[in-house]
């Protein structure tokens, strides 16, 4: 229709794409992805739209014009066959994705015709509307055009969430057939499959977190995210010693929290991606101190500015909300009575200095065009007090996590749990267990208050996150040690444990890693951090924006990282149970088969997490631990070669030597070549 407009309508080319009342130009973007992509194209059509109109026009500036108005025509059609072709892999959405890349074709196609404007002569006698004449048509042109390419990135977006929720389906389905599993040989199984489908459903979520606009649910899903990824080897452990000991409680208790936290995590992540919240579940987060301190800093300098009756009662009111908050850090019984005293004089010095700023508002003159000079001086006071306030604020609360993170680097709790439960000694777990719940609780609470002055939403969100982790966590270890405790020579059982406290270690590690960027909000060096942006990857369709280029890993080599390193802990953990069959602890296939499978897992931590641990500490070290790995292996390998050539070498002897005389050559030919090419598989197999 547009390339073939009536004569006797000339405009109607340039006004025919926005007939349809069907598109809103409003439609919301929640992703960098999709934003991105339509960078380029406003930007060419703002230029085609800002030009300036000068009545003599230079062949230079009609070429132009035309040059950018057959880009956006040819993008528009390269953009419209790929939307079509999802449409026809899409059936639930092939009529609306149809429609609005219809839509955008036919846009595309007027804006195309209307900056055909290189022979200005042939135009006035053909009497066809150009940008130059009918510029309310151009517009209207290119505001169907956005709104329909925006239509069919919003519906493509909606595909990658329907494979998401489809994901997410799977890996429940499979999460309850191994709650229902009963022996080892049918769990081992279902795990497999387990393992696959989450390593799938994290990736498809690891994009989505980093693509989306909205920090707070970025930091939400991240955390999600977190207990799903942490739980899946507390599940396998978990699981492991409910099988070997069905008839104890403490194990029982341990695999149903994991479970629940797993199937709660799952709800949040489609809670996320669809945007939809069960009812009374608010997301709204509680006002924090550092929010609420924020605001009436803001309230109190803008009077300067806005001099009109002040509603004094709200204000006071809000001081009062503001000091109540407070007393999370007074009432504590782990804050020092120096930091408490500190703090409630400052309240009182803020309070005193608000009840002035009242005052001398209310004695201003109702004339007055500027505050005067008491005014001045009160507003000057008051937001020096609250500042100084929120300062002492910040600072006991990362005194306190600072103090405890120290405390709990040695894991010295932790450790005596673990002594008391492989000597079966269950008042000594029972005895360790209070001072375990203690440090739980100033845990949980720190985490409280660094949550009052984290400085944004997304910081508040994940320390939450931590408060609700170390909440859970700390039973669990508990729980898990009493299991022990009744089984001390049960090998799952001391695994089940190990793999409880590497969770609680992570979480202080993620705890220290919030502890800086708190830090770095409150003195003002938090920067913005580029993301990796995955579907519908804007970059091949961004050639114009000047961005620095980034090394990552595309989507496949993205998966096949996370697929080695849930298999590389799942074998970690396969290497340490078989290790612990061998009756020779110190044998030295035992200790390098230890040493190689801890370095391994460590490095694997700090590629794929950032973590830093002792042995891996930075990317220079880690290189050198690599080397140290290969050097181990091949150590290894000529040892299990030297053993399968002994090996190979008996049994030779038992076929050439053994007493059936009528043996034939071609036999003991056939025989050697067999064994040797069995044993020769498997040295290749162990290498790998």
């Amino acid at each position: 229709l547009a390339a073939e407009p009536a004569p006797h309508r000339p405009a109607g080319m340039a006004s025919s794409p926005c007939g349809s009342g069907n598109f809103d130009c409003g439609l919301e973007i929640k992703t960098r992805s999709v934003e991105q992509t339509l960078v380029p194209l406003v930007s060419q059509i703002t230029t085609l739209i800002n030009h300036k109109d000068k009545p003599k026009k230079s062949e230079k500036t009609l070429h132009a014009i035309q040059k950018v108005g057959q880009a956006v025509s040819a993008a528009v059609g390269r953009f419209v066959a790929v939307g079509e072709a999802i449409a026809v892999e899409n059936e639930e959405l092939k009529e609306e994705i149809g429609l609005a890349c219809f839509e955008a074709r036919r846009a595309g196609n007027a804006i195309a015709q209307l900056t055909d404007v290189v022979n200005p002569e042939h135009l006035e006698t053909d009497g066809r509307s150009t940008v130059f004449s009918d510029r309310s048509g151009m517009v209207k042109a290119a505001r169907m055009l956005l709104s329909s390419v925006t239509k069919v990135l919003v519906l493509a977006d909606r595909i990658v969430i329907k494979q998401i929720i489809t994901s997410r389906n799977k890996v429940l389905v499979t999460l309850e057939q191994l709650e229902r599993v009963t022996t080892f040989q049918e769990f081992v199984h279902i795990f497999s499959q387990f393992g696959n489908e989450m390593v799938e459903f994290a990736h498809l979520t690891g994009d989505r977190q980093n693509d989306l606009k909205d920090e707070k649910k970025k930091a939400r899903m991240a955390a999600a995210r977190a207990v799903l990824e942490k739980c899946t080897m507390m599940l396998l452990t978990a699981s492991k010693t409910c099988l070997r000991h069905p008839d104890c409680e403490s194990a029982r208790i341990n695999k149903d929290t994991v479970f629940h936290r797993m199937r709660y995590a799952l709800e949040q992540v489609i809670e996320i991606v669809t945007d939809t919240w069960p009812a009374g579940d608010s997301q709204v987060l509680p006002v924090s101190l550092y929010a609420g301190i924020k605001d009436f800093k803001v309230r109190v300098e803008s009077l300067r500015d806005s001099l009109y009756p002040l509603p004094y009662e709200s204000m006071a009111a809000q001081l009062e909300a503001m000091v109540e908050q407070i007393e999370d850090f007074t009432d504590s019984a782990y804050t020092s009575h120096e930091q408490r005293e500190g703090i409630l004089q400052l309240c009182h010095l803020t309070r005193q200095h608000t009840q002035q700023l009242i005052a001398d508002w209310t004695c201003q003159s109702v004339k007055a065009k500027d505050a005067t000079e008491e005014m001045e001086l009160s507003v000057l006071k008051t937001c020096q007090s609250i500042s100084e306030l929120r300062r002492e604020l910040h600072k006991v609360a990362v005194g306190r996590a600072t103090d405890l993170l120290k405390l709990h680097s040695d894991q010295l709790t932790l450790q005596t749990l673990k002594a008391a439960g492989n000597e079966g000694n269950l008042e000594a777990v029972a005895e360790y267990a209070r001072t375990m719940n203690e440090q739980k609780e100033q845990l949980v609470e720190t985490c409280r208050l660094l949550c009052h002055i984290s400085g944004t939403e997304p910081l508040e969100i994940t320390c939450i996150h931590a408060e609700e982790t170390f909440h859970v966590i700390g039973p669990q270890i508990i729980s898990a040690a009493q299991t022990l405790a009744l089984h001390p020579s049960s090998k799952i059982a001391k695994e089940n444990l190990d793999v409880f406290c590497e969770s609680w270690e992570s979480q202080l590690c993620d705890m220290a890693v919030l502890l800086r960027e708190i830090n770095d909000v409150f003195e003002g060096r938090r920067g913005d951090k580029r993301t990796y942006l995955s579907l519908p990857r804007p970059g091949k369709h961004s050639a114009n924006l000047k961005t620095a280029k980034a090394v990552k890993l595309d989507s496949e080599e993205q998966t096949t990282m996370a697929k080695l390193g849930l298999e590389l802990r799942l074998l970690t953990s396969d290497v340490d149970s078989e290790v612990d069959r061998w009756e020779d602890q110190e044998h030295e296939v035992v200790r390098q088969s230890q040493s190689i499978s801890s370095m391994a897992y460590s490095m694997y931590l700090f590629t794929r997490y950032g973590e830093q641990p002792s042995i891996v500490s930075c990317s220079v070290l880690l290189f050198f631990k690599h080397l140290f790995v290969c050097s181990n292996i091949s150590r290894m390998l000529e040892r299990i070669h030297c053993f399968l050539s002994h090996v190979l070498q008996a049994l030779l002897e038992t076929i050439f030597f053994s007493k059936a005389d009528d043996d034939d050559d071609a036999l003991k030919k056939f025989l050697s070549t067999v064994i040797y090419s069995h044993l020769l598989d498997m040295c290749k197999l162990m290498a790998n």
